[in-house]
């Protein structure tokens, strides 16, 4: 069974880093792309960044490129997320996702990390 467990959320300060974890397991990940999202004011699930496993191409949202990278580890099956200069507008939930890399949707989802950006 497939399965997405992210770790790494704590309460940071204005201006730190932080490197989220995906560990995935139950998957053949040269079939995926792996997508990190978060939570919006609203509570809608926005899009950050995404990494396909076999070429290890990468796209972002573009209000955190140049801060945030994505990448993976291919002898650990898992995909991080270094997020540097946090702001206290990155305080959410985030979640890691999959999807066939020739597919839209995401279907496989972790239960998400908490990370809170304290000024």
């Amino acid at each position: 069974q497939a399965q997405l467990v992210e770790t790494g959320g704590r309460v940071v300060q204005v201006g730190d880093s932080l490197r989220l974890t995906c560990t995935i397991s139950g998957l053949d990940l040269s079939l995926y792309t792996l997508g990190w999202f978060r939570n919006g004011p609203g509570n809608e699930r926005g899009f950050i960044a995404a990494i396909t496993w076999n070429s290890g191409n990468t796209i972002y949202r573009h209000s955190v490129k140049g801060r945030f990278t994505v990448s993976r580890d291919n002898t650990r099956d898992a995909v991080y997320l270094q997020m540097n200069n946090l702001e206290p507008g990155d305080t959410a939930p985030y979640y890691c996702a999959a999807r066939r890399t020739f597919s839209d949707e995401y279907t496989i989802w972790g239960r998400g990390t908490q990370v809170t950006v304290s000024s």
